[in-house]
């Protein structure tokens, strides 16, 4: 009797999930994918992933990718690469800690697409708006400091200096009711990003939307601007949904 190679099988279970991702935040996607496969419980713990190869054609993504998104799961506890024949990544049982139900109550105190919906429309359009009206120089000055500071930010601090330059250009579009609103918003999304690690690749990601993101406001242009944040807050909804719903 052929032994039955360990992962096979998996392939029918993972088609409501695994998709092709969009270009523009293929990590973040493809983590948060795997992700829902792992909570979801379609590869059980002890089974293993389907092949990298099948994996990176399925998602989209080169191998390269697809091996950082591998390394964040197995750095979180969620599975481990087994070498030799009949050797993958492989899905860890999953064993309850006093972290994870503090998450879970943090988590079921917010309604999570919600927030993430809401904040989205609030960003998108306070960076159309300070594109299509324009900044004059201190005002274009101070948008520049704040991506500036996050440029050089320490790991450590990089998510509170982030979140200044989100209140900053919310403040730039020229609506105190629309700051404020966000500010709010904000604060919610923080407690949700607190949840989960910070992931360098993302951040590198996440500081080249930065740039185009602040180029486009300070070249007027609304359009280009909108899609941008559109795109960078989609990043952090795939990273937040996959970690935390």
């Amino acid at each position: 009797m052929t032994r039955a190679e360990p992962g096979r099988g998996t392939g029918d279970r993972l088609t409501p999930v695994l998709r092709p991702v969009r270009a523009g935040n293929g990590f973040e996607e493809a983590l948060e994918q795997i992700l829902q496969i792992v909570r979801l419980g379609l590869v059980p713990g002890g089974e293993r992933l389907p092949a990298e190869r099948e994996l990176a054609e399925r998602l989209g993504i080169s191998r390269v990718t697809l091996r950082e998104v591998l390394k964040v799961l197995q750095d979180q506890g969620l599975v481990e690469s087994r070498r030799g024949r009949y050797g993958g990544t492989f899905v860890l049982a999953r064993t309850d800690t006093p972290g994870e139900h503090e998450l879970r109550r943090r988590v079921a105190a917010v309604d999570i697409e919600d927030v993430l919906r809401f904040r989205e429309v609030l960003e998108v359009g306070a960076a159309g708006l300070c594109a299509a009206h324009g900044l004059d120089a201190e005002r274009a000055a101070r948008l520049r400091e704040a991506l500036e500071r996050t440029n050089d930010a320490p790991l450590a601090d990089y998510r509170r200096r982030d979140t200044l330059l989100h209140l900053t250009l919310a403040e730039l579009c020229g609506s105190p009711s629309l700051t404020a609103r966000y500010a709010a918003v904000r604060a919610s999304v923080n407690d949700l990003l607190d949840c989960i690690p910070l992931l360098v690749r993302n951040l590198e990601h996440s500081q080249r939307q930065h740039t185009a993101l602040v180029e486009a406001v300070l070249d007027g242009d609304a359009d280009g601007a909108r899609e941008i944040m559109r795109e960078h807050c989609a990043g952090t909804a795939a990273l937040l949904r996959g970690f935390l719903a």
